[in-house]
């Protein structure tokens, strides 16, 4: 297809699905006084959130989180680089796409705005939650390319800061943020997926190396990574959580393989990697040995990325541009709109995506309040995935046989569609997020 989609874009889904610390909570009601608007860019009520005691958080941007939204924006309207035309797919067979997300990244470095929750003396900007959430929502309504080394910034870096050695931080940390070094996350397994410590790679000590040999699977840019966050087994008589030890393993190494796997959309932004007597120093290990699993907790808690501002804001741009093509007649016939049942759709997808917004606001004030994310994210999870399988049907509805057509929106239409098939089954299926709902959310006893 042409246009901008390219599978490192495809590949932000994933991490906006399993990179998601904005959760939804049931507990909440307004002030009565006034109507509350519930949008982080617009004047606020507060939220009263309920736990064992009442609480108040107002969510109205304050003055220093006005001026950061303020700085960003002019940050943008002077560096965010034109839209990169032609056809993706060809350009990432050449490399182009790969340079122009660089060059984008390493920008944003040299400004000051590459991992901005990083504490600032690992050189980020130290940001609170609702900057983060300020960050991402002014990105995606910039239409800003994604972060190549999104997984380096979000995941891998902020587990170094937590569990690494001073080595490990000076060595890796600066050139994640600029993009120097690219890097995936070796976690799932063929036989090991939502149940993660089931996991079979194994890494056996020989001397001041590791021997590794295993494979892994749905490795997001694994074909473009110089480097790895891989979780291995180095005692298989140990209980499943114990025995497992996290490395830091160079891409480039003697004995690895990365096949990519291609899917119905077209593109390939899931790969398999194979490991072969791959050589990986102690020097290596992340945290303990046959310590992982804490280790692996804590990236997976990272890779919760702040990003329910941003995903809104991408829906919504969508949901425009949907409605905009409803509105308007083509080829002398009267506009979709005219027909009551396609106002009726775009109105529940309007009504839907307003429900989104407003938990995440109040998943925001949970965050804000406690610091933690809970299992509620399951909620947000489950809610976005469907809700996109839902809109994307309903413009190939409403668009008819024009949203096929590469030469259409670039192709947008057509590849949304196909692409949010897999939206209900990466980084927790719909059926696993409904029982994480009702074990943990509501309290109900397990059904098996």
């Amino acid at each position: 297809m042409s246009g901008g989609v390219s599978s490192r874009q495809r590949a932000a889904w994933l991490r906006g699905a399993a990179w998601f610390i904005i959760v939804a909570t049931f507990s909440v009601r307004h002030r009565t006084k006034r109507k509350p608007t519930c949008s982080i860019d617009r004047d606020l009520d507060c939220l009263m959130l309920f736990d064992a005691e009442p609480s108040l958080m107002d969510l109205k941007p304050t003055p220093h989180e006005q001026r950061f939204r303020d700085e960003l924006r002019r940050w943008l309207a002077t560096n965010l680089p034109p839209r990169f035309s032609g056809s993706t797919r060809e350009a990432e067979a050449e490399g182009a796409y790969t340079d122009y997300l660089l060059v984008w990244q390493r920008r944003l470095f040299d400004g000051g705005w590459a991992g901005i929750a990083w504490p600032k003396e690992y050189g980020g900007r130290g940001a609170s939650f609702m900057e983060q959430a300020i960050f991402q929502e002014e990105l995606a309504a910039a239409d800003a390319p994604e972060i190549l080394g999104v997984i380096g910034i979000s995941l891998v870096g902020p587990t170094i800061i937590a569990a690494g050695t001073e080595r490990q931080k000076s060595r890796y940390l600066a050139k994640m943020l600029s993009g120097e070094e690219i890097w995936c996350q070796g976690f799932s397994e063929p036989n090991a997926g939502s149940d993660l410590a089931s996991l079979g790679t194994r890494a056996v000590r020989d001397g001041d190396h590791f021997v590794v040999n295993g494979q892994k699977i749905w490795t997001s840019f694994a074909h473009l990574a110089h480097r790895c966050l891989l979780l291995t087994r180095t005692e298989s008589a140990a209980p499943k959580h114990k025995g497992i030890t996290c490395l830091l393993v160079d891409m480039h190494s003697p004995g690895i393989e990365v096949r990519p796997l291609r899917m119905m959309s077209g593109d390939s932004a899931f790969n398999e990697v194979f490991f072969t007597d791959v050589r990986v120093s102690v020097d290596e290990v992340l945290g303990e040995i046959n310590g992982g699993w804490p280790v692996a907790i804590t990236a997976l808690a990272n890779e919760r990325a702040n990003l329910g501002a941003g995903v809104y804001a991408m829906f919504k741009r969508s949901l425009d541009a949907l409605i905009a093509h409803a509105k308007s007649p083509r080829a002398g016939r009267p506009p979709a709109a005219s027909d009551p049942l396609v106002r009726q759709k775009l109105a529940q997808l309007y009504l839907e995506l307003e429900i989104f917004r407003l938990n995440t606001n109040r998943a925001l004030t949970k965050l804000m309040k406690t610091g933690m994310p809970g299992p509620e994210g399951s909620i947000q999870k489950l809610f976005w995935s469907e809700y996109n399988q839902r809109l994307t049907q309903a413009a190939m509805e409403i668009l008819g046989p024009l949203a096929q057509l590469d030469e259409f929106d670039g192709g947008r239409w057509a590849y949304h569609y196909l692409r949010s098939r897999g939206n209900t089954i990466e980084a927790g299926t719909s059926e696993v997020q409904r029982n994480i709902i009702a074990q943990r959310v509501l309290g109900l006893p397990r059904s098996y």
